[in-house]
């Protein structure tokens, strides 16, 4: 697969709070990244191709209101930070809410000779843990749609109850369907994972209310309580750190309250694009950076970033460089040196933008 060109800028950082509600931090957010906002929604081409044309049929209507309910019933403040955006960033709330919600949608648009349905690819993220005598790390490639490349920042959040967060956010969706960390010793990074429609339930909560609460959890007892209590739409693979006791779960999940968890411990443990220890039956994928990842060493955090690095598959790497998906970053967590850094370009490079203290 052939890399692609593309203007290179800085992951932006953002602080605010302490916020006096949930509106307010949508605004401010929605305010302070209105460009990359309003960029990312012209070019999106599943949003513009795909989400937006199904939104504005009357078949549509039932599902999004479904969806809307639900969430807003059972995260009233997150909903609430949802308008915030839109607000502050000047775009119409229905755009906001269709981002936030593309992995609920997507699987019931339907195709036909006048509405056509591109496939919708897979953002998958890749990751590699351990937790052995001599390392304890979580490394993890954040990989999305090309269109999410240069719509991505960092906001760091005080809330009013003293809780802190910071989390790696795509424009226009809530803090974070990618990874992010907080004050209590609470960190996470996600994976998606791809099961069959049927698997789907319809106007359930959607996947990134759930990681917005997990920002917010106590302790990993307490972000495992929240992904219990989910009630999902949409399967979805996290990975949850707990910085204070050394320890990572990376838990499975599938609607109607299907969920698996793994205590990763001294043989690594690779995950991608595909269910290892919950029974879901699961879409059919063109790839399987399982297999690839098997093959490769993994006794250090060298190895962990070259593993991340690997390009040998020219047509589906572990890093992607486009046309149609790319790695936008690498977090990864030592929870040893208590410190998570960020790199931007091939993780073997070691080019680090942001390095964070986790204690």
């Amino acid at each position: 697969m052939g890399s692609i060109n593309l203007e290179s800028n800085k992951l932006e950082m953002y602080e605010i709070g302490p916020c006096k509600d949930a509106f307010q931090i949508g605004f401010l957010i929605g305010q302070k990244f209105s460009k990359q906002i309003h960029n990312r929604l012209s070019t999106d081409l599943i949003l513009q191709n795909q989400l937006l044309p199904f939104a504005l049929l009357p078949d549509s209507q039932p599902l999004i209101h479904t969806l809307s309910e639900t969430n807003k019933n059972k995260f009233p403040n997150y909903w609430n930070e949802l308008k915030g955006i839109a607000q502050g960033s000047g775009v119409p709330f229905l755009n906001i809410l269709l981002l936030n919600f593309r992995k609920e949608i997507l699987p019931f648009i339907p195709k036909t000779e006048n509405y056509p349905k591109e496939e919708d690819i897979n953002d998958d993220c890749s990751s590699i843990l351990v937790v052995s005598n001599t390392m304890a790390v979580a490394a993890h490639n954040e990989d999305a749609n090309v269109a999410l490349v240069g719509h991505t920042y960092l906001v760091k959040v005080a809330l009013s109850n003293g809780t802190t967060f910071t989390a790696y956010t795509y424009a226009g969706e809530l803090p974070s369907c990618a990874f992010g960390f907080n004050n209590h010793g609470v960190a996470f990074t996600l994976n998606s994972v791809p099961p069959c429609e049927e698997e789907i339930v319809v106007g359930a909560i959607g996947r990134n209310f759930v990681s917005r609460a997990l920002l917010e959890a106590s302790s990993i007892e307490d972000a495992l309580a929240r992904i219990y209590s989910s009630e999902a739409s949409v399967g979805h693979s996290y990975n949850l750190i707990d910085t204070r006791s050394r320890r990572i779960l990376n838990v499975e999940t599938a609607s109607r309250n299907r969920i698996s968890v793994h205590e990763i411990g001294e043989t690594p443990f690779f995950h991608a694009n595909m269910y290892l220890h919950l029974q879901v039956k699961q879409a059919s994928i063109p790839f399987d950076l399982q297999a690839r990842a098997s093959s490769l060493a993994k006794e250090s955090k060298s190895d962990f970033l070259a593993l991340l690095g690997d390009m040998s598959n020219d047509k589906y790497p572990i890093y992607m460089t486009g046309p149609l998906l790319y790695t936008l970053c690498t977090a990864v967590i030592d929870l040893d040196e208590k410190i998570l850094t960020i790199i931007e370009g091939n993780p073997k490079e070691k080019q680090e933008s942001y390095v964070f203290s986790l204690s």
